[in-house]
């Protein structure tokens, strides 16, 4: 097989015909990385994004962050509220604040709507959670005060939230002892949190759009959160396949949400959107889930679609030349777009590349028939710790 053959240069013109190639135009398109905190990839990502807004009527984009601190982020791209250095500081978790692919991005969607009547739109859709879940005293909260006499009162609420403290313990990853999740507060408030959701219900019209969308957004992850912290007070084998499947069930939940306002560029990594199960051996437990993509898959069928990302050189680390990202590098082109399709039975039982980079997350060759499309960046040099 030449190489070349199933792949072409990265640009705008093999953008597009991948797209229209696809059985149906994706809600969510969602392009994967193997790690994070790649600079080149975070270019690369802008790029595309332009593209999908400047030709292919793209209007929205949702990234691997808090669905609630987002909003900062979407107020300050919409309305321009705040300060960019404001806004990179508070509106997105997990460090991804201080990549500077966010901050050029968050700056060109600012200027765009400053520019253009159609509005861009930013998203977060992970949970509240990082290593552990946050209180979901916010998230009820802000619901609560959205809708018209809701039942008991915010006292009431607040007393059954208690220290915010309680909640957020990360002691609770390791001691599920710790966790208040299924404590009597906690089964009172899963009870309030789907009454609340019921009356949003009978409320919905009397909303503004704005109101109704961030409603949404609240009941989602209320009851998220508490279903989450529930299994955090598990001690069962199960606990840990059920926080990580409750995770990406979020995850797909806000993004079914996004997809309502047409279709939208999802940024995260490639496992929260592979389609097939995942597994993993942690101590004496098989971890099994799947992924916000398999959820998305089978809720959207052809209109989602995947483009993983892989690397050549990632910082020193060369991949060998018998795995799938070696062939690739030998490719003429610093980013290329391969077809997944025709290159998955040339490379069916080639081994799966090991790196030296423990972050990184090589390409399965037995899985890529489940991949739209790849995303090759022959080196990754802008590569920073994941504690940021």
């Amino acid at each position: 097989m030449d190489i070349q053959d199933v792949a072409r240069p990265l640009d705008g013109a093999g953008l597009s015909a991948f797209l229209h190639s696809l059985p149906a135009r994706p809600d969510l398109l969602g392009l994967g990385e193997p790690r994070h905190f790649v600079g080149e990839l975070g270019e690369v990502r802008n790029d595309i994004f332009r593209h999908l807004v400047e030709h292919e009527g793209y209007r929205s984009l949702a990234v691997e962050s808090d669905c609630l601190l987002g909003t900062i982020v979407d107020d300050y791209v919409t309305t321009g509220a705040g300060t960019l250095d404001d806004v990179l500081e508070r509106g997105f978790s997990h460090r991804f604040g201080t990549a500077p692919g966010n901050r050029e991005l968050v700056r060109w969607m600012r200027a765009y709507n400053q520019d253009h009547d159609g509005e861009l739109r930013f998203f977060g859709f992970d949970g509240p959670l990082e290593y552990w879940a946050a209180s979901p005293r916010e998230a009820l909260t802000a619901l609560y005060d959205l809708l018209d006499d809701p039942p008991g009162t915010r006292e009431s609420l607040d007393a059954l939230l208690g220290p915010d403290e309680r909640w957020s313990d990360p002691a609770t990853v390791m001691d599920p002892a710790r966790s208040i999740g299924q404590s009597a507060d906690a089964r009172r408030l899963r009870v309030l949190a789907d009454d609340l959701l019921a009356l949003l219900d009978t409320q919905l019209p009397g909303l503004s759009a704005r109101d109704r969308e961030r409603a949404r957004r609240y009941g989602r992850t209320a009851v998220g959160l508490l279903r989450y912290h529930h299994w955090m007070a598990d001690t069962s084998p199960a606990r840990i396949s059920r926080l990580s499947g409750l995770r990406d069930a979020m995850m797909a939940a806000n993004l079914l949400a996004v997809a309502e306002h047409g279709p939208a560029l999802v940024f995260t990594h490639n496992l929260h959107l592979q389609r097939r199960q995942s597994v993993m051996s942690l101590g004496e437990h098989e971890v099994r889930m799947w992924s916000a993509g398999a959820i998305l898959s089978a809720r959207l069928g052809d209109r989602f679609a995947f483009l993983a990302t892989a690397f050549g050189t990632v910082g020193d680390d060369v991949p060998p030349g018998d795995t799938v990202e070696g062939l690739l590098a030998t490719l003429p082109w610093d980013t290329a777009l391969v077809d997944t399709h025709r290159l998955a039975p040339e490379v069916a039982g080639t081994a799966a590349r090991v790196s030296a980079d423990f972050a990184y997350f090589p390409l399965d060759p037995a899985h890529l028939d489940t991949i739209d499309g790849i995303v090759f960046l022959k080196h990754a040099r802008d590569v920073r710790e994941l504690n940021g």
